[in-house]
């Protein structure tokens, strides 16, 4: 009788600096590519919004700076992680989800009377309209997110007994949608922002349990050219277009719904950030690096809720006040604007951080919710983030706002003598 050799369940004893360090990256990407995107123009009470990223042959910077596969296997890594260090299913999860709820409170308490109050000052309907949409679009990732924490433990046990069959089988299950989807059934296709990002998120697990650490620098660029090259077969020869992120005019997009690409895409990613794993430790050891982060790791959903609003306060000020109007993309003129534009939209992002960040660095104490109650307040919160993100911020966002606000008081009740946890908890 052979014995097949154990599985490893390795756990990294503190916190893993490479996680940091690609969340960190992908965070910056994803504020930066938001920040050179829009190309802006105001006239007659109309704003318009383009996007610098349909410049032709630009979508190749969409395999790279579509980002939000290597933060949900940073999420999947950091929260098998946490789980795997023992304790109860509910208090971690009532920690997890009061962590992702109470920084975004703020945010609801100012959009919902924002809208109003720039109405009241004169401001025309479209503007104000498209800064509600835009404040809240990011919100879906919040609503997924929010479905991958709850899963969490039900995947880890699933992780545990069936190993590589589990992102198998979902990412089989993202590809039988997209078969739908193109076949005409195209809302089945937002099925898919429970498949593709679960089965990225489980990637991570294999992060969490030493697999992926053990590879090689060898083995980690052959798994990235699998995935690149895959992502490139399925652009080629499938229905899915080019570009990563969702283009205006484009005949679909691969993130609205996702599709089943971004799964390749997300296997790309992470075996060229596996790769440089030895170089971006490093470099993230290196005190003033590790300074940043260290500031920066605590503070990363107010960066993500508020650089938009940043951007918006920004074009109010430029755009509709200065009539200031974007340079064509690609010329020399966008090119010397852009890191300006950068340095005053990052201004105004500090400022915000400044005032917001202590609702995600002091989290109140609580007692945990029964398990029932916190997968009840997980699903509402889920609701009404996605539907914000749908319907933004201008028209009626009350029931929705009270929704995550109901979510936020079912998952914990404050300890009675009012102390709060002031101290950042580990990711």
């Amino acid at each position: 009788m052979t014995l097949s050799p154990p599985r490893p369940v390795t756990v990294a004893p503190s916190r893993d600096r490479f996680l940091d360090v690609v969340r960190a990256l992908a965070i910056a990407a994803v504020v930066v590519q938001h920040w050179t995107m829009p190309v802006l123009g105001y006239a007659d009470g109309t704003l318009t919004a383009g996007n610098a990223l349909t410049t032709p042959g630009w979508w190749a910077v969409t395999w790279l700076s579509q980002v939000m596969p290597l933060v949900f296997f940073t999420g999947g890594a950091a929260n098998h992680l946490s789980l795997s260090r023992g304790g109860a299913a509910a208090p971690w999860l009532a920690t997890r989800l009061g962590r992702l709820l109470f920084p975004v409170l703020p945010l609801l308490a100012v959009w919902a009377v924002v809208p109003p109050a720039l109405r009241l000052f004169g401001v025309p309907e479209q503007p104000v309209a498209l800064a509600g949409s835009i404040a809240a679009q990011l919100l879906w990732f919040l609503g997924v997110y929010l479905i991958t924490v709850l899963a969490t433990p039900l995947l880890a046990a699933a992780h545990r007994r069936w190993r590589w069959a589990v992102p198998a089988a979902l990412a089989s299950m993202a590809a039988l949608v997209d078969i739908a989807r193109f076949d005409g059934v195209p809302y089945v296709g937002y099925a898919n922002a429970v498949f593709v990002w679960l089965a990225i998120h489980q990637l991570g697990f294999f992060y969490s349990d030493g697999t992926l650490r053990a590879l090689s620098r060898r083995a980690a660029l052959i798994m990235s050219a699998t995935g690149f090259g895959v992502t490139a077969l399925l652009v080629s020869a499938g229905p899915y277009v080019a570009s990563m992120i969702g283009m205006p005019g484009a005949p679909m997009s691969n993130m609205s719904p996702p599709a089943a690409v971004l799964v390749s895409l997300a296997v790309g990613q992470i075996g060229l950030a596996l790769a440089a794993r030895d170089l971006l430790t490093a470099w993230a050891n290196l005190p003033s690096v590790a300074a940043v982060l260290g500031w920066v790791g605590p503070r990363f959903m107010t960066v993500y809720l508020w650089h938009m609003p940043a951007l918006i306060g920004l074009a109010a000020l430029t755009v509709l006040w200065l009539d200031y109007a974007t340079p064509v993309p690609g010329t020399i003129t966008w090119l010397a604007t852009v890191p300006g534009w950068l340095l005053s939209a990052g201004a105004l992002l500090a400022v915000l951080l400044r005032v917001f960040g202590r609702f995600e660095t002091r989290v109140p104490r609580c007692a945990p919710a029964p398990m029932p109650l916190l997968c009840v307040a997980a699903l509402l919160a889920a609701t009404g983030t996605l539907t914000l993100a749908a319907t933004g911020f201008s028209s009626a966002p009350w029931p929705w706002i009270a929704l995550i606000v109901v979510a936020y008081a079912l998952i914990r009740v404050p300890i009675r003598n009012g102390t709060r946890n002031r101290t950042p908890v580990p990711a």
